[in-house]
Order: structure tokens, then sequence, then C-alpha cells
């Protein structure tokens, strides 16, 4: 896989330097595993050290899918394992608008909280349930804090029953809940 090759590449595909390529349609034999690792906080290491040029991690994240083997940088003839901290995509804005949430990663995919793109919550490997997003290609991108924040303070809680109610948010016509409260707790001093 040649970095400066794909990058004069995709600096003549008609100025779309951002634009996503069908992965899906790319069935390339795996071809090994590639020395790279995105970090937790989204950061992208090659051979242990951080990346020099921004754009060069940003081309390689519109090749990026998650397939049966792993997280994988595709191309048409090439296949490359790489290897993925906890989330290879982070949300780093969120705007509410037209009736639904949407969220920005730190690459500029923008994404509409909807059922095709839902928010779940799951751990991180440090143990810590957190939300992440449904972004594309079995990506999926983990909430920054000053997202999540910004979410917990547009939350509304629902009644679930049996003394618990739900915190979470509607978007494009669904609920979404991230955490749970025991009604009999809420309000008492610690």
């Amino acid at each position: 896989m040649n970095i400066d090759r794909l990058l004069q590449q995709r600096d003549t595909n008609d100025g779309r330097t951002g634009a996503i390529p069908p992965l899906d349609e790319w069935l390339p034999p795996l071809s090994g595993d590639m020395n790279i690792k995105i970090h937790a906080d989204g950061s992208w290491w090659h051979e242990g050290q951080r990346f020099a040029r921004p754009k060069v991690a940003r081309l390689l994240a519109t090749l990026l899918r998650l397939d049966e083997d792993g997280y994988c940088l595709v191309t048409p003839v090439e296949r490359w394992r790489i290897e993925v901290e906890d989330l290879p995509l982070v949300a780093v804005e969120a705007d509410y608008r037209d009736d639904a949430w949407w969220f920005t990663t730190q690459f500029d995919d923008v994404v509409r909280l909807d059922a095709e793109h839902p928010l779940t919550v799951t751990l991180t490997p440090q143990g810590e349930a957190v939300p992440q997003l449904l972004v594309r290609f079995g990506l999926a991108a983990r909430l920054h804090r000053n997202v999540y924040y910004q979410l917990v303070e547009a939350a509304e809680t629902r009644d679930v029953g049996d003394g618990m109610s739900e915190i979470g948010l509607m978007s494009a016509g669904h609920w979404y809940a991230f955490g749970q409260l025991n009604d009999e707790s809420t309000g008492e001093a610690p």
C-alpha cells in the first residue's frame, strides 16, 4: 500500500479528498497485518509513533472497514488488518437540528442519529460504559466526553417501571437510552 500514491489519487479525484469509496464492493483477500494502531482517543500510530501528517490518517480512515478479519484498510487489490484499541472513530461534535441529533467525527464524517445509525452503550477497554454511534461499514464512533455531556444536558427521563427510569433522548423519531436511574435513589444525598 503506497500512501503517497493514494494521497495523490485522492487529491486528483475531483477535489473530493474526504469522499468515502465503495469499500463494500471491494473484496480483495487479506494481505496481512500492518503495524498501524488506532488508540482509544482516535489518534493513529505507525510503528509506535503518532502519524506526523494528519492528511494520511484522514485518507486511511476513508479506506477503513470492519469485516470478519477485524478492522481492515481496503483498496480494490489489497486488504490490510490493523489494530484498534477501542473504536476507530470519535464523535467530536453534536448538533440538534431538523428533529434529529447530528454527530461529526474527527475526520468530518457527519452522521444523523437514526434507526440506521443508532446510539448504543458499550464498554470501553477500561470497563466504562460509554455511548457509541454506528457510522459506516461496521465502524462506530465513541462519543467524546464533551459530546456525551452535551447529550446528558439535553436528556430526558422516562419511567420504565419497577422503580427505574431511563435517561435518553429522541432523534429522528426514535428513543435512544444511554443510562438508567433507580427512582428511589434520585434526590438522596450520598
